[in-house]
């Protein structure tokens, strides 16, 4: 028996739960995002942005600017009691804030507009998990670039504690730590870029003299740019005294027989999925530096839209030892609508299932899709009619269906307004007023957070994943600086060479063997 929601069941015998609906949102809520611990809601609407408590819903803190509209927003905790928010506008300006004490804090503006003719937009933001470091795609007169910025977390953490005014302008600078353009082309080629960032081996770190609880050191990140074949890793190093604006070389580079379209990064960092034109999928294993899997999929005639892993067990201690036994299971989304699914591992033949068909009212629009990382082997999808389902990806299934009340619909089914909570296992979405119900013009205006709590089912008991303490917490390491962090790294590379290339000659026997003359083109 279901508690707390109100369940259905559809022909299929497949249970429809009703969403519920708990506050009015602000005018024009534009986005959401939980904070990593879950306590904490933040907003980005007309105006400016707010902050709200994730359990009792009430609002704790704003930060408010006449005729701003906020369209992209993050939270991340720096400690327990202080969290530092990313927001982008819709004139394309990146700011950081801080959250303390019941106030918000602008701490920096990532690209000041000096000169309006020269002003750079930011076309995508993101802070990694901690708030030690953030990146950004910039665009300006044509030309694209990505940013990866150190923020003074440690610094800007004392700041926050003897803050009295929250318009206070004194902070501690953020540094840019590298700027990545695109490879150069031949004249009159097209130079239409993209820049698609993932961030990869962030190591934790913690300084004893400090006695603070440990944080994490970004030692590289990884990139590709559209129309490219080739994915690109950059270590995170200082530039040479004798030539510091040389733009950095990659340190590692992933050749792939066709263009990329997409792409996705596992938990643990360890694998990246890539998705290939001619409806190839390729998984790359970072620590033998080889292909983990090569799949050509069902859908030959539909170019691949999305690809996704489905995080099934959690990070590990130590980020690159995971087990070869470990499956693999992505999600893959085609441009058509239609969903697959591939299981894959060393040593392993890869299987590949239709997870959903296109939908008949699809209009060739891809469904939204989102890991549900607390609940082991789910994800959550989002059809372009509204409608809503969560998938087992690994067994094939519809779980549930979940919908919100007749008088409402999801807004913008093509790009809903949704925050998943991890720590309280809740679905955030926005609804609006359904305008062929009889509704005044103000009830027509008022936009619904509605929420859906995973726990309270019990359709979903089988699926929770419950994490053990990671013993992260009592074995920390001393290392202070980026370069005693790299040398960390390259030290693990060193010890593992012997598998790694092992691995490497096994897998690629296994590709002159392979038959896929698709692939070989």
């Amino acid at each position: 028996m279901e508690s707390a929601h109100k369940a259905k069941t559809s022909r299929d015998e497949t249970p429809t739960l009703e969403l519920t609906g708990v506050m009015q949102l602000p005018e024009n809520t534009n986005c959401l995002a939980c904070s990593d611990d879950g306590r904490y809601l933040c907003l980005g609407h007309s105006g400016g942005l707010s902050v709200w408590c994730a359990s009792s819903l009430n609002r704790v803190a704003g930060w408010l600017q006449d005729r701003l509209e906020i369209t992209s927003i993050q939270m991340t905790s720096m400690s327990k009691t202080m969290y530092l928010l990313g927001t982008v506008d819709d004139m394309g300006v990146a700011r950081v804030f801080g959250h303390h004490s019941d106030s918000i804090y602008l701490l920096c503006v990532t690209n000041i507009m000096e000169d309006i003719n020269k002003r750079s937009i930011c076309l995508s933001f993101e802070l990694f998990e901690g708030g030690n470091y953030g990146a950004a795609s910039l665009s300006c007169g044509g030309a694209v670039w990505l940013e990866i910025y150190h923020f003074p977390s440690a610094a800007w953490l004392k700041e926050l504690e003897m803050a009295q005014n929250p318009n206070s302008s004194e902070w501690s600078p953020v540094t840019v730590m590298i700027q990545i353009r695109p490879p150069k082309i031949p004249t009159g080629k097209p130079a239409d870029f993209l820049m698609h960032c993932l961030a990869l081996d962030i190591i934790r770190s913690s300084s004893h003299r400090l006695e603070k609880p440990p944080f994490r050191l970004l030692v590289a990140v990884a990139v590709w740019w559209s129309g490219s074949c080739n994915l690109l890793q950059y270590f995170l190093k200082k530039p040479p005294k004798s030539s510091p604006n040389v733009d950095p070389m990659p340190d590692v580079l992933w050749p792939n027989a066709k263009e990329i379209l997409c792409s996705a990064v596992s938990k643990c960092t360890r694998y990246i999925a890539l998705g290939l034109s001619d409806a190839l999928v390729c998984v790359w294993d970072r620590r033998s530096g080889a292909p983990l899997s090569i799949v050509l999929m069902p859908e030959a005639n539909s170019a691949l839209f999305r690809v996704q892993f489905v995080d099934c067990c959690p990070v590990t201690d130590d980020d690159f030892q995971i087990s070869t036994a470990e499956k693999v299971h992505l999600l893959i989304l085609c441009k058509s609508g239609a969903i697959q699914t591939v299981t894959t591992g060393r040593g392993t033949k890869p299987s590949t299932k239709q997870l959903s068909e296109r939908p008949k009212d699809s209009k060739d629009l891809s469904p939204v899709t989102a890991s549900v990382q607390f609940l082991q082997g789910l994800s959550l999808v989002m059809q372009r009619s509204g409608k809503i389902s969560i998938h087992d990806v690994i067994n094939n299934t519809t779980v549930c269906f979940l919908t919100p009340p007749t008088t409402h619909l999801i807004t913008t089914p093509h790009s809903p307004i949704y925050a998943l909570n991890s720590k309280q296992q809740s679905l955030f979405i926005r609804g609006d007023q359904d305008t062929s119900c009889s509704v005044t013009s103000e009830e027509r205006s008022q936009s619904q957070l509605f929420v859906f709590r995973f726990a309270e089912s019990d359709i979903f008991k089988q699926h929770v994943v419950s994490y053990p303490e990671s013993t992260r917490q009592q074995q920390t390491l001393s290392y202070n600086t980026l370069e005693e962090t790299c040398n960390l790294y390259l030290q693990k590379r060193a010890q593992s060479v012997e598998e790694r290339n092992k691995t490497l000659t096994q897998t690629w026997e296994q590709l002159q063997e392979n038959p896929m003359k698709n692939y070989s083109k």
